[in-house]
């Protein structure tokens, strides 16, 4: 038996059972406010200075590379660091884990296994990297054990780990905010992958969205040794772009895959080797993505890579002809920063991966940096306009919490009031109607939100069920109500898909 849509309005309670619904469903703390100002710039989109980004393939440190490092471990920054040193922000993806050979399982010889020396993270940061991609196949060659060591020495030395888990991950550069949701579809050892599509890379995309200036998503996928994206790439793009990324960097096939525009945003479907000791000839050559934002508007271009004959490091060489002609027509303006009630949010700066779990935002007004709140687990966030011709503006959030009303950690919406001083809560939620997977605003619909539920109820709940199904429901001031209007949950359908 289903409970009626509107259960969960508090609107339908007496006004004491409303406030002590209330004070049972914030079970857990909710975006509470820490005073704090400080000097800051005002929005991502006017900046006139240029910012370089320069993304990187794979990176090997094992077996021949480690072999040349030992003999000469300057060579990797002598390599690099000319290129990189003009960029505001070098990324790479690094294939292994730090740790002793003795940590690879016995199974190594099927798979192989990429243990790296401690010593030699230190000589990413001298060679010009601010962050490492640690979503791959490769990161759990040594175990959690070995996760944990490489991101430690990856944070000891100023760069940040770049992974699913924490995705996205923001960076502020100047008045600009840019989102990563990096992920991986190849399995490594620890058999974890991320399908596309998903409910939680769905989530991650849209947080990114709603709160950076531009969201880039880097991302492991594809075939070894293809030179051509594979349908299953094309798919994954397609979806990843239209979901809210701006830019697609991809990594694993060790070859170069052409770049294209799609949608009007630079795919980088595959950027091969940058520092690898593979022989195959095409797989000694690699690509640079080289993307510079300058007034409000994004574009990228490629510079080519060779490894020479005899070593594993790359020479950094012209720029590259087919990502030239591709990406000169591909040309992205900056989304603006999210504007609430005339206040601006934004994520708290996590490029050194050392803040405390959970998201952060920070309100800017009139160029001061306002108040900040503390961190609280938010699953996805976005602006609510609801009402007439001069709408009421709101912040709807989708909270992870435990709540006594269903004995549960789930997913929990919450609609607060942006102010001077601080985010207010207005009204909180345990699930809507049914346990709850997703939600989001339907685009242009005028304040509908389209919910994505598990198939079981309040009544009777099964945690594991697999059934889904899909809601609607309309803002009344204090709550939500359900639509049953079947074309609208048909849009709502299609829309969470």
């Amino acid at each position: 038996m289903d409970l009626p849509f509107r259960v969960q309005e508090f609107a339908c309670m007496s006004p004491a059972k409303s406030v002590l619904m209330f004070l049972m469903i914030a079970a857990a703390a909710p975006l509470l406010l820490v005073a704090f100002t400080h000097g800051a710039s005002h929005g991502g989109e006017n900046s006139e200075i240029e910012i370089r980004l320069l993304f990187a393939g794979d990176i090997l440190l094992s077996r021949g590379v480690e072999r040349e490092l030992i003999h000469n471990p300057k060579a990797l920054s002598r390599a690099l660091h000319p290129a990189l040193l003009g960029a505001d922000w070098t990324i790479g993806n690094l294939e292994g884990a730090v740790g002793s050979p003795d940590g690879c399982p016995e199974s190594a010889g099927q798979k192989p296994c990429f243990p790296i020396r401690a010593e030699f993270i230190p000589l990413l940061h001298q060679a010009g990297f601010k962050a490492i991609g640690l979503a791959n196949n490769h990161s759990s060659d040594l175990g959690q054990t070995g996760i944990e060591a490489t991101r430690r020495l990856l944070a000891q030395n100023d760069i940040s780990a770049l992974t699913y888990e924490e995705s996205p991950q923001f960076l502020r550069i100047a008045d600009l905010t840019i989102g990563f949701v990096s992920l991986s579809m190849i399995p490594g050892r620890d058999e974890r992958a991320v399908d596309v599509p998903s409910i939680g890379l769905r989530q991650k995309l849209r947080l990114a969205k709603s709160l950076s200036n531009l969201v880039v998503a880097y991302i492991h996928w594809g075939s070894e040794f293809l030179d051509w994206p594979e349908k299953k790439q094309r798919r994954a793009a397609d979806w990843l772009i239209n979901n809210g990324a701006d830019i697609i960097v991809g990594h694993h096939p060790h070859l170069v895959q052409k770049p294209e525009c799609l949608h009007g945003k630079p795919v980088f479907y595959s950027l091969g080797n940058l520092v690898f000791d593979q022989k195959y000839p095409s797989t000694r050559e690699g690509l640079l993505a080289d993307c510079r934002i300058r007034e409000g508007t994004v574009s990228c271009t490629g510079l080519q890579t060779r490894t020479l004959e005899g070593s594993t490091l790359p020479v950094i060489g012209r720029a590259d002809g087919d990502a030239e002609k591709v990406q000169s027509g591909c040309v992205l303006r900056l989304s603006p920063s999210l504007m609430v009630s005339g206040i601006m949010l934004r994520p708290e700066n996590s490029s050194k991966g050392r803040n405390p779990p959970g998201l952060s935002l920070e309100a800017v007004g009139e160029e001061k940096l306002i108040w900040k709140t503390r961190h609280a687990n938010i699953v996805s966030l976005e602006s609510m306009k609801v009402g007439g011709p001069q709408p009421s503006e709101y912040l709807l959030t989708l909270e992870r919490h435990f709540s006594t009303m269903d004995g549960e950690e789930g997913l929990r919406p919450c609609v607060y009031e942006a102010r001077p001083e601080g985010l207010v809560p207005k009204w909180r939620g345990t699930a809507l109607a049914w346990p709850l997977l997703d939600a989001a605003f339907l685009p242009g619909a005028g304040g509908i939100l389209c919910a994505e539920h598990r198939g079981d109820s309040f009544i009777a709940p099964q945690t594991g069920s697999k059934e889904t199904r899909i809601a609607a429901y309309s803002w009344k001031g204090f709550g939500f109500s359900g639509i049953s209007d079947p074309q609208v949950i048909d849009r709502c359908r299609e829309y969470l898909e």
